[in-house]
């Protein structure tokens, strides 16, 4: 895809009298999914190419990475969860956050019922698996004094995010931390045993992924950094409106998905995307509170290097007030 839109441009800065398209490397921060199709749909549909953009997308090996290589500069834009992006920050990462795709934290429990556990008061005494840098592990002493338990009363035990199922059906852990999108999957696994308890339902609510742009690059190209968001935010709230021509834009560039998976996924991500800013300010709109809050959570559960003000890593002057998130 990136060498194609390369040679696009060499093209066309060839051509007498065409303007020259301005090239955009976007890190995802994983394989594409569900709530990566807007940028699919919106690459589909010409909307990046009509505004002289040559977007490539690319998958990604998890936020970090994706923070790491914008904040370098060496993508211009990515996916990034916003907790993860502004521990870059403070090492020192050039990222500022344009729009929140997940203003509601994705993070959740899973446990089989028939093992006994009913609620995290079950959690002590049991094992906990997931991998070694999981965000929930990391955060799993914040969790644990949310629900009133003891931090030290559960064994973690390292699991592949591809066997996180497959270990609990087995039995060789007891709990799983997984993201909401993929709830619907673990439903028709598990049927009625599954427990589950969502981790903004209990006061965790931290801004999940969302897309960022290299500081110096938005310095230095804000007409660019405004056209892309604009676009970017009319995509989602396309797909939210009508999902399946953005599913099929994602299916089309994007080989292995499983269709109906997609579109369950989708269906949880609409609850991830909507709260009261962005259903009443716009689409992607961070609220100040909430990101003073979130670095306060990281800098207390997270290695913070350098302190730095938090409303320097995020912005919603590009977003669209005209364009908010569907109430349900």
């Amino acid at each position: 895809m990136k060498t194609l839109a390369k040679l696009a441009a060499a093209a066309a800065m060839v051509l007498p009298g065409t303007a020259v398209a301005e090239d955009l490397d976007m890190i995802l921060n994983w394989v594409p999914t569900a709530d990566h199709s807007p940028y699919f749909y919106a690459q589909q549909q010409g909307w990046y190419e009509d505004a002289g953009l040559n977007v490539s997308i690319d998958a990604g090996q998890g936020s970090s990475a994706s923070a790491q290589r914008v904040g370098a500069g060496r993508s211009e834009v990515g996916v990034a969860d916003m907790a993860t992006s502004l521990v870059a920050k403070s090492k020192g990462a050039d990222i500022v956050a344009v729009m929140v795709v997940y203003a509601n934290s994705p993070q959740g429990f899973y446990w089989l019922k028939s093992s006994g556990i009913e609620g995290p008061e079950d959690f002590p005494g049991h094992k906990i698996g997931n991998p070694p840098a999981d965000a929930s592990r990391v955060m799993w002493p914040l969790f644990a004094e949310t629900v009133g338990i003891d931090p030290d009363s559960v064994d973690f035990v390292n699991v592949s995010p591809q066997a996180k199922i497959t270990s609990l059906k087995s039995g060789a852990i007891d709990i799983t931390s997984d993201f909401y999108n993929e709830h619907d999957l673990k439903v028709r696994e598990f049927g009625d045993d599954l427990g589950f308890v969502a981790w903004r339902d209990i006061g965790i609510n931290p801004y999940g992924n969302s897309v960022i742009f290299n500081g110096e690059y938005m310095e230095e190209n804000p007409e660019v950094v405004e056209k892309f968001t604009e676009i970017t935010q009319r995509a989602f709230k396309a797909c939210v409106d009508d999902f399946d021509p953005c599913l099929d834009a994602l299916v089309e560039d994007v080989s292995g998905l499983d269709r109906d998976n997609q579109r369950d996924q989708w269906g949880r991500i609409k609850e991830l995307m909507r709260d009261p800013t962005t259903t009443s300010v716009a689409l992607g709109a961070f609220n100040p509170e909430r990101m003073q809050d979130d670095y306060e959570m990281v800098e207390e559960y997270f290695d913070i290097d350098e302190p730095f003000d938090v409303t320097t890593v995020y912005t919603n002057e590009h977003l669209d007030e005209s364009i908010t998130m569907t109430e349900e």
